[in-house]
């Protein structure tokens, strides 16, 4: 999602892709919704920060147009690398969705965050993930600052949801004991797996410090992102070769876990479920409002999280 209020850095060729860009997703958001059998009545919350507001099609024309002296000067920032050594796992190949190439030029659309090009690249390349939808699941689960940029220290305070993952503690710690994945390879090369495959009591810290490493995160995401496709798709669900539906059933399943996303896809989650799901996003009263609104807490959790993925997850934004 783009929130800077200074994109002075862009040239004149990356504001136009951004335009182009949203108009595309606005088409894609409504393909989706009629693909899931909702109306265009969905309610779409305010969960942006007024000190940090969204740019939408007005304001990208108006800064296309607005004359600026063009010249982008910012540093570039550093590469990101793993605090431990990286282990080679073997990519799943997924023949529906091609893997972009592992290449600076497979992504656009950063800004802020081009420090994190390379990881991105790498994680898709090795989990067949397309890489502009790997950036658009990163770019909604971050907190970010008013510049756009992930926040890799941020922390969901109704969960243990943390880093650019957002990844609950436990969720984090299955990954690391699912042999095949990146975290994976690392708990096995520093020794924080036990004789059963378990993360070991006394390693449980170390491992969960790592959601706030930048790499260890979007290679997670990357690996959570191959497993939700290809379970959704063993359930049933298709899901073809479009980058932005991949990118949506993907973000499904990191959202709401395999689990929830086939039965939300499928036939809904039920109420009470769906309660609980609304509240640890949105909060209590936030999520009371919207469920005396619609009347139903399925309904309400539905038109929140399709506004949601209308909203932030765009892949169109970081592609070439």
């Amino acid at each position: 999602m783009i929130v800077s209020n200074d994109l002075s850095r862009l040239a004149p060729a990356e504001k136009a892709a951004l335009i182009y860009a949203q108009a595309q997703s606005d088409v894609s958001a409504r393909l989706w919704r009629a693909a899931l059998g909702t109306d265009d009545s969905f309610d779409r919350d305010a969960s942006a920060s007024a000190q940090c507001p969204e740019f939408n099609i007005d304001s990208l024309l108006a800064l296309l147009m607005a004359k600026s002296d063009d010249t982008p000067d910012a540093p570039a920032a550093p590469v990101v690398t793993p605090p431990v050594s990286a282990p080679a796992t073997a990519t799943a190949a997924r023949p529906a969705v091609a893997a972009s190439p592992p290449t600076s030029t497979a992504i656009t659309g950063l800004g802020p965050n081009a420090q994190y090009r390379t990881a991105l690249d790498a994680a898709a390349a090795r989990t067949g993930i397309p890489v502009a939808a790997l950036a658009a699941i990163v770019d909604a689960e971050a907190g970010k600052t008013c510049d756009g940029a992930w926040k890799t220290n941020s922390r969901n305070p109704r969960s243990s949801a943390a880093g650019l993952g957002q990844f609950l503690g436990g969720t984090w710690q299955g990954e690391a004991e699912r042999p095949g994945t990146w975290l994976h390879g690392v708990a096995s090369q520093q020794g924080w797996l036990g004789d059963d495959g378990r993360v070991l009591p006394a390693a449980r810290s170390a491992l969960l410090a790592l959601r706030y490493d930048a790499t260890a995160s979007i290679n997670a995401t990357a690996d959570y992102a191959r497993r939700s496709v290809a379970q959704l798709e063993k359930a049933g669900i298709a899901i073809g070769n479009d980058v932005v539906t991949v990118a949506r059933a993907a973000y499904l399943g990191h959202h709401l876990g395999t689990g929830d996303a086939i039965r939300f896809l499928k036939g809904g989650l039920n109420p009470g479920r769906a309660k609980v799901l609304l509240d640890a996003q949105i909060g209590s009263a936030n999520a009371n409002q919207r469920i005396s609104q619609t009347g139903d807490a399925a309904a309400a959790h539905r038109s929140w999280l399709l506004g949601f993925i209308d909203r932030h997850i765009t892949p169109e934004r970081f592609a070439v």
